[in-house]
């Protein structure tokens, strides 16, 4: 039976303190400069499913919950940086050691999908819960999940780059592992840290393995040199202003990807 053995001081090892990520991932775009003078400022993009690597995407399907529909100006492929690409293939084959693969939801995204979420779908999806929430308050809470749109080549947002992946681990050619929470659960269940603090007494077989699978997903990433979002913990990068911010790198390498 396929069993975790070679994997388990990931699934077990905790998570480090995501207020310190929280804190560092503030005004990135603002503070990160893109160094352009750079071998891998104009990196190819790939396909990443023709370099074996498997996926979908998400927004370009109507079987996409809590959405159920196709999202106007959604791409089908999965493209992302050469170099993004090529550590993702080495996860993969860690991965595999268990009997795992990565399963890719989103990839490089482009500016409509990121204006209908930022700009539409998530300020009036909050203010449908909380019709109090306006203003400043309700553009950090959105901005907590969906980056602004821009046309700014100094702060573009991490899909645009080429450089960020939206990703799970599932069994090779079965089902995902649990996560804890749908992929764009775009609430505090969705936090990397959600199961990392919860007495022991309201702690359920769920959240355990939950807990787990998202130690495991972040170890495995974070060996490779990707950086997690705090607050989602499908999201990863590598090589843009959010992954500078969030490793302490001195500058990023991806500026836009521009995507004919």
């Amino acid at each position: 039976m396929t069993h975790f053995k070679s994997l388990e001081t990931f699934r077990q090892h905790p998570l480090d303190d995501q207020a310190v990520a929280r804190a560092a991932r503030k005004t990135f775009r603002e503070r990160i400069a893109i160094r352009r003078d750079n071998a891998l400022f104009g990196e190819t993009m790939v396909e990443v499913r023709d370099v074996g690597l498997k996926g979908e995407n998400f927004y370009a399907s109507e079987k996409n919950p809590p959405y159920w529909q196709k999202v106007e100006g959604a791409t089908r492929k999965l493209l992302l940086r050469q170099s993004v690409a090529e550590k993702l293939i080495r996860v993969n084959g860690r991965a595999g050691e268990a009997g795992l693969e990565l399963f890719l939801f989103d990839a490089w995204r482009p500016r409509a999908v990121q204006a209908f979420f930022h700009d539409v779908w998530m300020p009036r999806e909050l203010q449908r819960r909380n019709p109090n929430l306006t203003g400043a308050a309700l553009t950090e809470e959105v901005e907590r999940y969906w980056a602004a749109p821009t046309t700014s080549e100094n702060s573009p947002a991490p899909h645009a780059t080429g450089g960020a992946v939206d990703l799970t681990l599932k069994w090779k050619d079965g089902e995902s592992l649990w996560m804890g929470s749908l992929f764009d659960d775009v609430t505090a269940l969705a936090h990397r840290d959600r199961f990392e603090n919860i007495e022991s007494a309201n702690f359920s077989f769920s959240d355990d393995e939950a807990r787990a699978n998202r130690r495991l997903l972040h170890g495995l990433m974070a060996e490779e040199g990707f950086a997690g979002h705090p607050d989602e913990w499908w999201h990863y990068s590598w090589g843009d202003q959010m992954w500078a911010a969030l490793t302490g790198a001195p500058h990023a390498h991806y500026g836009a990807a521009f995507v004919e």
